[in-house]
């Protein structure tokens, strides 16, 4: 990779420095030639998923950060607005998450207000649902993550965007069925 900074006024190289600072109206052509993609193919299915999850993560947390709120709880307000009240096992199953992971950000959420916990029929089964707090937040948050998801489906196009939401769900529904082993 190499940088050319040249001046557009006589084409000579542009040196930046105290006898010849750059100043806001001088423009310059910047040349950056890249050889490679920054962005190797994985030759792995769940290296490929895991980075772009990691890439989309970002993005969304990025968005949502100045509301307070962290992608999975975002995830996790609108499973529970679609399913109202659930066990947190099957809110596990919905999402295909981890028990300890999910313990942990439910905790958080309930501390936070967003939802309400309350034991089932059996001591250890956990029945959560949002609370009026989750309601409100979920509507707050919701304007922010239009927003991104609009940007994204720009970038990929209608055809796209809806052909990769299929298909991350036909994978999932495939390994979850299989219980991880295929």
């Amino acid at each position: 990779m190499g940088i050319r900074l040249t001046s557009l006024a006589n084409g000579k190289p542009l040196t930046i420095g105290r006898k010849n600072p750059c100043n806001q109206y001088r423009c310059i052509y910047i040349y950056i030639a890249v050889s490679r993609s920054l962005l190797p193919g994985l030759p792995c299915m769940c290296g490929s998923f895991r980075r772009t999850a990691r890439a989309l993560t970002q993005m969304y947390e990025e968005a949502l950060r100045p509301l307070g709120l962290r992608a999975t709880q975002m995830t996790i307000l609108q499973a529970l607005s679609r399913a109202g009240e659930v066990t947190q096992g099957r809110l596990g199953e919905m999402l295909a998450m981890d028990s300890t992971s999910l313990t942990r950000t439910l905790a958080i959420m309930r501390r936070a207000g967003w939802i309400v916990e309350q034991r089932g029929e059996d001591r250890r089964e956990r029945r959560i649902k949002l609370s009026a707090e989750g309601v409100a937040k979920l509507r707050r948050a919701m304007p922010v993550w239009e927003k991104v998801q609009a940007r994204l489906r720009g970038k990929l196009g209608k055809r796209s965007w809806e052909s990769l939401l299929q298909f991350t769900h036909h994978v999932t529904e495939i390994v979850k069925a299989q219980g991880g082993l295929l």
